[in-house]
């Protein structure tokens, strides 16, 4: 899967939200409210971005676009703001480690980075297994071990997404500004 160029956007972003809802409604004004689909896959986003850029990088973001559209393939792309990195101390008894950090806000499936910077633990990529509460949460480890210190976790917010339209305007010599909505999309 291409990953969308190494260009950023603008500040002035929107970020929407659509939860996947089904409504029933009830008599009297009662409704019943349910989620559906899958879990992670129960409220795409959708990024209005502008892209305010030299002519060059405004030719690299439409090549890459237009081929997304040739190819009917979707991209990854981190949107700015959604990187998140915090420190705490892990503790790991057999493969389960337990991370604690204050305010992790992360959710179970959530896929982490974490750098062991003291202990023998694996630095790598883990999938949050689950989420004792809001300063506590586990993952799993690859092999046995016994031991403790301090990390570092960073959640890449990186998603699927595809760019059903997007618009170029050239406001003077050698600057393009491009505007666009990447909808987030969920595939195998």
């Amino acid at each position: 899967m291409a990953s969308f160029p190494d260009i950023s956007p603008t500040y002035g972003m929107r970020k929407r939200s659509k939860p996947k809802v089904r409504v029933s409604s009830l008599g009297d004004g009662y409704e019943f409210r349910a989620l559906y689909g899958l879990p992670f896959s129960q409220d795409p986003k959708v990024y209005d971005l502008t892209f305010n850029v030299s002519e060059a990088d405004s030719d690299i973001i439409e090549a890459f676009l237009e081929t997304r559209v040739a190819d009917q393939a979707s991209f990854t792309f981190t949107p700015p703001g959604e990187r998140l990195t915090k420190t705490g101390s892990y503790s790991q008894s057999g493969t389960v480690i337990t991370i604690t950090v204050t305010s992790h806000t992360l959710l179970k499936g959530d896929s982490i980075v974490i750098d062991f910077t003291t202990g023998s633990s694996t630095d790598g990529t883990y999938s949050v297994t689950s989420v004792t509460d809001t300063d506590t949460f586990t993952v799993t480890a690859s092999s046995s071990a016994t031991n403790s210190g301090l990390c570092t976790f960073t959640k890449l917010g990186t998603g699927t997404y595809v760019c059903d339209s997007w618009t170029k305007t050239i406001p003077y010599n050698n600057r393009a500004i491009i505007n666009c909505s990447f909808r987030e999309v969920f595939e195998p």
